[in-house]
């Protein structure tokens, strides 16, 4: 099957509005203002203005709006030349359907730990490619905001959030962040295997935070571990577009996390865990109090000592 993205203006979009509104279907997935079904195409208009054909007659539709540009073929990275340590991937392993699990948030004393697992199925790699995806490293926050709900209609997918409250209970509780995160992986994975069965990838790739006998060492006590065709690499976001893909969803909810917990206490929460990470924890800890400083932070970082010590000289 065909498929073909175009980023149209609003103007064009609303003459697609009108030329389809006949054939005007339901979709309730995240980001779709339009959709239309064609007997053999399908149009679904976003809100970042792109316009989505899919389906045979996907070319001839799209011609009619913009300029359909031959794709160029998917090339297949070479982990040798990215530098990539971990495990040796297949020959050509780039166009193969896989899924790809990636997190983000370890790093940051504000805000959740998230988990993304994405199958990006082989023909659908182009179209993944098309929308922008891309190593997340390569793209802002603002991009990947607007790019995660086409990520998620096009793609079955997992994601989850470890808000702050439970993330400290698990520490508390001498769970390591390795081990926090091995969890994590493993139930996002197999939430998209039960999404996609009786199918199967060929394989999956996790970006690799941890050696594959640690790993399933963090996991010994699951009642489920995924293991059949697991791959482990670094820089993974570079070697398949599924893991590209995963990475950029993990953001996304960090991001809303982020957000939601930033209008509790009035205003943006830094990012990472610098010196402006210690003073802003120090001011949220004066104005709103331990516990809601707690049910933001990663309370096991460095930058809680750091606040307290900060509090402790302005009131002196």
């Amino acid at each position: 099957m065909s498929n073909i993205v175009l980023q149209l203006s609003s103007e064009i979009q609303n003459e697609i509005k009108t030329y389809y509104a006949t054939s005007t279907v339901e979709r309730n997935a995240p980001g779709v203002i339009f959709a239309a079904k064609l007997p053999d195409t399908a149009i679904t208009i976003y809100k970042s203005g792109k316009v989505m054909f899919q389906g045979i007659g996907a070319k001839r539709e799209a011609s009619r709006w913009g300029e359909v540009k031959e794709k160029n073929p998917v090339q297949n990275p070479n982990p040798n030349a990215i530098n990539a340590k971990g495990d040796k991937l297949p020959e050509n392993f780039a166009t193969m359907s896989v899924i790809g699990s990636d997190e983000t948030g370890t790093g940051d004393y504000f805000g959740p730990v998230t988990v993304a697992a994405v199958y990006v199925p082989k023909d659908k790699i182009e179209l993944i490619y098309e929308i922008g995806v891309k190593d997340s490293k390569m793209l802002n926050d603002t991009l990947m905001t607007r790019m995660a709900p086409d990520i998620m209609n096009i793609c079955p997918h997992s994601i989850l959030t470890l808000r702050n409250e439970k993330y400290n209970q698990l520490q508390a509780k001498g769970y390591s962040q390795g081990k926090i995160k091995a969890m994590l992986h493993n139930q996002a994975l197999k939430n998209v295997l039960s999404k996609i069965a009786p199918k199967k990838p060929d394989y999956i790739l996790i970006d690799q935070f941890a050696e594959r006998n640690i790993y399933y060492n963090h996991l010994k006590n699951e009642k489920e571990i995924v293991r059949e065709n697991v791959l482990f690499s670094t820089k993974a976001e570079q070697l398949h577009s599924a893991v590209a893909a995963a990475s950029i969803l993990a953001r996304y909810a960090f991001l809303r996390e982020m957000d939601r917990l930033s209008k509790i206490v009035g205003t943006e929460l830094q990012k990472g865990a610098s010196g402006k990470v210690d003073e802003m924890a120090a001011n949220i800890w004066l104005k709103h109090g331990e516990e809601t400083l707690r049910s933001m932070a990663k309370w096991h970082f460095a930058n809680t000592d750091k606040a307290r010590h900060l509090i402790e000289k302005k009131r002196k």
